[in-house]
């Protein structure tokens, strides 16, 4: 039996969607008293995130707690490439369902958002000279959909992806720390990962949330504890972590953190963990920076 199917997929965001548009339109427009927007790291989950209650709950959760951005920018694991490049800016962007083996429900889903023109504009504005910033048709994967869509259901927001150009923590954290002055003009920076993506070594047990991998735990124990010291120097050295080449046997779901990090006021500052716990067998944790 398919881990993922469920009689009714979906399901369960049918039942959580209503009221979290309620509370979505409620909730207060960021304003430039509100100070800078924290900077997010979110383990985002594919589409059988829409069949977990209690995850789409937290995430609706935070995204209460935070005024409604001007903008969003996202950097997702699922769009890896050099030169750094922007998705699409057009209102109603497309999606990209770059994962397979689901329900046929999770390829028709829709999230159009507003125009992001003024956003493209103002990264590229942002960045050095040394950091061209190419434009693409691409729409939104996953890795920046599946979160947003729950996290702000109305759809209301510009958003922007930006790729990930490289999987260096200190040129990300470089990025990180260019893109920190639009928090202060109401954009939510977002690095979308997962804090454990060992894929490729769970079983089915694992995918059934009967059992979670010792590697799961080593890594994500290794990576609170870092996180909480904010000792970025033992987090350059992921690739050396307990758990490690299990937890991530390539990098693009880790290296994420580094973008936010750097968008952080003081990336050596506090990291407040936001959502914990595990779901598939990986840990789900996920988190923000001042």
């Amino acid at each position: 039996m398919d881990p993922f199917a469920t009689a009714h997929p979906g399901a369960a965001f049918d039942a959580y969607e209503p009221a979290a548009r309620e509370r979505a339109a409620l909730r207060t427009p960021w304003t430039p008293e509100d100070g800078p927007l924290p900077a997010l790291y979110v383990s985002h989950g594919a589409p059988p995130l829409f069949d977990d209650a209690e995850w789409m709950t937290r995430l609706g959760e935070w995204a209460d707690r935070l005024p409604t951005p001007e903008a969003i920018l996202i950097v997702s694991a699922h769009w890896e490439s050099a030169p750094l490049t922007l998705s699409s800016a057009e209102a109603g962007t497309p999606l990209v369902y770059d994962f397979g083996g689901f329900a046929e429900r999770f390829y028709r889903m829709t999230y159009a958002t507003p125009d992001a023109t003024a956003l493209a504009a103002r990264i590229a504005a942002t960045l050095p000279d040394g950091q061209p910033v190419h434009t693409s048709r691409r729409g939104l994967d996953h890795g920046a959909w599946v979160p947003l869509k729950v996290m702000y259901p109305l759809g209301d927001v510009p958003v922007l992806q930006m790729s990930l150009p490289t999987e260096d923590p200190d040129r990300l954290l470089a990025i990180g720390t260019r893109l920190r002055e639009l928090r202060s003009e109401g954009v939510l920076v977002i690095g979308s990962g997962f804090m454990t993506h060992g894929l490729p070594f769970l079983s089915r047990e694992m995918l059934a949330g009967q059992e979670t991998p010792g590697w799961t735990g080593d890594f994500d124990a290794w990576a609170a504890e870092a996180l909480d010291r904010s000792d970025l120097e033992t987090l350059h050295r992921f690739r050396d972590a307990p758990g490690m080449p299990y937890a991530h046997p390539t990098a693009e779901h880790f290296v994420p953190l580094f973008v936010t990090l750097g968008a952080a006021t003081d990336p050596e500052g506090p990291v407040t963990t936001t959502i914990d716990g595990t779901m598939w067998g990986l840990s789900r944790r996920s988190l923000q920076v001042a």
